[in-house]
């Protein structure tokens, strides 16, 4: 089975996205065919990018950076739960994801948006740094505004016409996750018969 992480993409004192997050994972909790965990940014209190060697060599240097990517490294895929700021996604959520890179590859990530518009455009960046990180994103996202999900635009209260969208968009995430888990094995294999 696998195994799915639900990333609270926002660090930000009174931040919205512990609920959302919290949300998604009581949707995902129902369903029997992965197993999802929360696994909240701001509790690996990770700084401004500090490694001194690019993370496509692998080579962590920091404490926090190898807790970091061993967190991520537990996982088949990603539901990236993120805000959207100035038309993109938080400076927390890109510096965790810039900080590794092979604990990334050839895994499944999907979106789950709230903002003024949705939060649709911090997920077109997200998609595209995902594309870098060699993560395949799903077409299905939930994107959440803050004028009709949320109470005075900090409490969150999602309406029910969202529950389709999460649903297509967890189907989409847990078939690619076991294609892209079936894709890791045979590079491993490829590479141990090449060596």
């Amino acid at each position: 089975m696998v195994r799915i992480a639900i990333v609270v993409g926002s660090t930000r004192p009174g931040r919205n996205s512990e609920a959302v997050a919290g949300w998604v994972h009581e949707q995902a909790s129902r369903r029997g065919d992965a197993q999802f965990e929360l696994v909240d940014i701001a509790t690996f209190d990770l700084p401004i990018l500090d490694e001194p060697v690019p993370p496509s060599m692998g080579q962590y240097s920091k404490e926090h950076t190898k807790r970091w990517a061993a967190k991520i490294a537990e996982f088949d895929g990603y539901v990236f739960v993120t805000p959207e700021y100035n038309h993109g996604p938080s400076g927390a959520l890109k510096n965790a994801l810039d900080y590794l890179y092979g604990e990334w590859n050839n895994k499944a990530a999907g979106f789950v948006s709230y903002g003024s518009a949705g939060g649709t455009r911090a997920v077109e960046q997200l998609r595209l740094i995902a594309a870098e990180l060699q993560m395949a994103t799903v077409r299905s996202q939930v994107a959440l505004s803050l004028f009709t999900d949320f109470e005075n635009f900090s409490t969150f209260r999602p309406t029910a016409n969202h529950d389709a969208a999460m649903n297509t968009m967890f189907e989409q995430l847990v078939s690619w996750s076991t294609a892209m888990k079936t894709v890791r094995e045979q590079s491993q294999i490829a590479a141990a018969y090449q060596s």
